[in-house]
């Protein structure tokens, strides 16, 4: 029984397994798909391997590229940290020379006046000096009283005379022009040597200025080197005088300058009166075809009305009045019948905004009016401050102090060696300007009378140094030194500071010609001034010291 069971249990297993569904036919290609699929794995092993080697090529040259950024990044941080250092190097390189420029020119400035205590001041005299002999304090004293002193009664009554009849004709051109188209001519002003009492060589000169303006409703606006438009630096020191209307800004409306279109009008300017004929500017005075006002038609114009004007009242005076000069139009002659005559110059000038700077249409006598670049160019004159701020100095200084007499005695010495070896550039503007800036740097008690000696050779060194370097500057332009109680515009403070001498630096002809008139009158000071002084016992000239 057993064994009848198992061989029934084993006939069944042996139908199961062999029954077709369970081990189909297909089964009998086993081998084949296997192979199939081995080849398959391999390729797919050998396609990742390649991409697998391509990854990591990728990731190396990723590595790479990073590694040479980072070194270029701290290669350029290095840099950086160099130029920094550099860059701190040179700034403050650039101070220290800086301060070291600023400290050399102010020791120039100041080292005229290292006081060395009783120690010769002829040690210091540069080159220009050795073996020119001082005249000593009774020398210059007696040349003062005999040749310059008994001027200044002379010029109180010329000023006096020429003022009175400056007033007169100017009030007469007024009555001769057209208020409303001509013009305004405003009281005249004396300026200059006259003004100032240090002028000495005759004929005596007085110099009036007229200021003028435009007529309603036009007015004057100014615009100076050193009001942030651009200047050349050989125009420093001059200004435009533009002619606008008083209802219009000096750069112009705006409808000058944008479209507004056919349908649109400015509500200020009708479209008439937008462009001005060129007629109309001329009259005013302005160069052709511009709004800024010519200097040659405002001369032209002085003129004609200064004839005018002296033709309506020349019958209330005995004597004559004419032009001097043709190319100064201001510069006028009072001919007596007796012979004599009386010169004054009655220039025109336009007033700078609120101040007492002026520009000046041309100076008389001098030949800074060929430097002038065009005729719109005005140079500015600070003659009424410079005037107010010798006024205001004399207050302080002691009585009797010997500034005035040191202007006029070299004004007196170069005037006579320009005499005889002709003129030079050098003028009594570059002396009164040295005056100026000794007269600010030195002590009130150092002009006391008996110092006149050396205060003389103070201003003929502080002047042989300017000769020198080639630098003069202005006293005014670039000073912010100069006293509060004179009003100056604070814009001409804070400019650079103008150098007289910068003509000169490259017109070396003119230059050498006033250094030479300069040691000429050096050479030449104690025999002009003993030519005009009384006899004096030898026991007082012995203080006549030599180098």
């Amino acid at each position: 029984m057993p064994v009848g069971l198992f061989r029934v249990c084993l006939l069944v297993i042996t139908a199961i397994v062999n029954h077709p569904l369970f081990f189909p036919k297909e089964n009998g290609t086993v081998p084949e798909n296997t192979e199939e699929i081995i080849q398959k794995m391999k390729e797919r092993e050998e396609s990742l391997r390649l991409e697998q080697l391509r990854l990591e090529k990728e990731i190396a040259d990723q590595e790479a590229t990073q590694k040479a950024l980072e070194k270029a990044a701290v290669v350029v941080e290095e840099s950086k940290e160099e130029k920094v250092r550099w860059d701190m190097w040179t700034a403050l390189s650039m101070v220290i020379f800086l301060l070291i420029e600023l400290w050399r020119q102010d020791f120039q400035e100041g080292n005229w006046q290292d006081t060395g205590g009783e120690e010769d001041d002829m040690a210091v005299l540069g080159k220009a000096f050795k073996g020119v002999a001082f005249p000593n304090k009774a020398v210059l004293a007696s040349f003062y009283e005999k040749r310059i002193l008994g001027t200044t009664a002379d010029m109180a009554r010329m000023r006096e005379m020429v003022e009175g009849f400056a007033d007169d004709l100017l009030e007469a051109l007024r009555s001769v022009c057209n208020r409303d188209a001509d013009m305004e001519v405003e009281d005249c002003m004396g300026v200059g040597s006259m003004y100032e009492n240090w002028r000495v060589r005759k004929p005596f000169v007085c110099d009036l200025i007229v200021p003028f303006a435009p007529p309603e409703p036009y007015c004057f606006c100014c615009q100076t080197w050193c009001s942030g438009d651009s200047f050349p630096p050989d125009e420093q020191g001059y200004g435009t005088i533009k002619v606008c209307r008083a209802d219009e800004d000096a750069t112009g409306c705006i409808c000058d300058k944008t479209k507004l279109g056919e349908d649109m009008l400015c509500l200020l300017h009708s479209q008439v009166s937008s462009t001005r004929p060129s007629s109309e500017m001329e009259d005013l005075l302005c160069f052709k075809n511009t709004q800024y006002l010519d200097a040659n038609q405002v001369m032209k114009w002085f003129q004609i009305a200064v004839t005018k004007a002296w033709n309506r009242i020349s019958h209330k005076y005995e004597f004559d009045l004419s032009f001097s000069l043709l190319d100064s139009p201001g510069a006028l002659k009072i001919k007596f019948k007796s012979g004599k005559s009386i010169a004054f110059n009655l220039t025109p000038v336009v007033q700078y905004e609120n101040s007492d700077v002026y520009f000046i249409s041309h100076f008389p006598r001098s030949s800074l009016a060929a430097d002038i670049p065009s005729s719109t160019h005005w140079f500015l004159t600070f003659a009424v401050y410079e005037r107010r701020f010798i006024q205001l100095v004399s207050k302080t200084l002691p009585a009797n102090a010997c500034h005035v007499s040191c202007l006029q005695i070299l004004s007196f010495l170069h005037g006579k060696q320009c005499s005889l070896t002709g003129p030079s550039g050098l003028t009594n503007y570059h002396l009164k300007t040295v005056l100026l800036h000794l007269l600010q740097a030195r002590p009130s008690q150092d002009w006391a009378p008996e110092n006149l000696e050396a205060r003389l050779q103070d201003m003929l060194k502080f002047l042989e140094k300017c000769l020198h370097e080639k630098k003069l500057y202005h006293f005014f332009i670039g000073n912010g030194k100069v006293p509060a109680e004179l009003g100056f515009p604070i814009i001409f403070q804070r400019a650079e500071p103008l150098n007289l001498f910068r003509p000169f630096v490259l017109r070396r002809d003119i230059y050498r010609k006033m250094v030479d008139t300069f040691h000429e009158m050096l050479r030449n000071m104690s025999a002009l001034i003993n030519e005009y002084t009384v006899h004096i016992p030898l026991a007082h000239t012995n203080g006549i010291r030599k180098e």
